[in-house]
């Protein structure tokens, strides 16, 4: 396997690590029933995704 000649310098280094960082993820307020999920996906609560019903949800007794 190959080895590095020389090492590498703190921008390099810096460089490829621009991307390794923690991200925040979206999330949005339900506009159907007012509870949070993240975005682009079906309310967990309701069951509903971009104003129609995606999923059916059992009432709770």
């Amino acid at each position: 396997m190959a080895h590095p000649k020389r090492r590498q310098s703190n921008t390099r280094t810096a460089k490829r690590r621009t991307h390794d960082k923690a991200v925040v993820p979206a999330i949005v307020v339900c506009p159907n029933c007012g509870g949070w999920h993240l975005s682009h996906t079906v309310c967990p609560e309701c069951g509903y995704y971009r104003g129609k019903l995606a999923i059916e949800k059992e009432a709770a007794i």
